[in-house]
């Protein structure tokens, strides 16, 4: 299906962006990676600029273009009872201003039917206390994603995927942790490379600026105290 393009995936070393590096090369597809972790491309944090200028001259001085843009690099986890301003601002930088920055250093070098896909999460509209560093980011990428469809219209078709709980082990759950899912089941990273792929095939050419929530339904369930065995539990002191 992707025989002869180019995929660049960021934090794609482990987790979701492996699992969506894998499926791209079982498709056809050669991908460059970027990620702290050990990686045969190149080992590099998202959150400098430097290591983001190096990455992509490294990319079109390898290849001269690009097809496929996937930013999945995760931002921090840390809340407003933890979280430096330095922090804070560092999981911005992996999150949305290296998806901006990767984006402008491509933007030569996208080939004819090229496609984005953003990483956000559904945190972007819903919250555990203590997330902000997080939230904050993958509610700006779901943002940057529909501004980035109308700036690069005709040319590049942008979209991004909000995953819910998505075990990257691929563990199988049952009880509570399964049936509070609408789909009775917690997602793997099979379910978020999926899309990704089609996002970037021709079978979606009609969608750009979209964000796609991929939770198994949960974002859906109304909750309410004493409600079909729902009980809130209060927070230990």
């Amino acid at each position: 299906m992707f025989a002869g393009k180019i995929a660049v995936i960021t934090g794609g070393a482990k987790g979701i962006g492996k699992v969506i590096k894998d499926e791209f090369e079982k498709n056809g597809a050669t991908v460059c990676i970027i990620d702290t972790k050990e990686n045969p491309y190149f080992v590099g944090d998202v959150g400098d600029e430097g290591a983001l200028r190096a990455f992509a001259d490294k990319v079109i001085r390898d290849y001269g273009h690009i097809d496929y843009l996937i930013n999945n690099a995760p931002p921090l986890f840390k809340g407003i009872d933890n979280c430096s301003y330095e922090d804070f601002n560092y999981s911005l930088r992996i999150g949305i201003s290296a998806s901006f920055y990767l984006t402008q250093l491509f933007m030569p070098y996208f080939r004819e039917g090229a496609s984005i896909v953003n990483i956000s999460s559904s945190r972007d509209r819903m919250s555990q206390p203590f997330s902000e560093s997080y939230t904050a980011a993958k509610g700006g990428l779901a943002a940057l994603t529909h501004s980035l469809a109308v700036s690069l219209a005709g040319k590049v078709r942008v979209n991004s995927i909000s995953p819910g709980w998505i075990d990257t082990e691929f563990k199988t759950y049952e009880g509570a942790d399964a049936e509070q899912h609408p789909a009775a089941r917690v997602g793997n990273p099979m379910d978020i490379a999926n899309m990704v792929l089609f996002l970037c095939s021709d079978k979606a050419g009609f969608i750009d600026g979209e964000n796609i929530c991929i939770d198994g339904g949960m974002s859906k369930l109304m909750i309410y105290n004493d409600d079909f065995g729902w009980r809130y539990r209060e927070p230990d002191k």
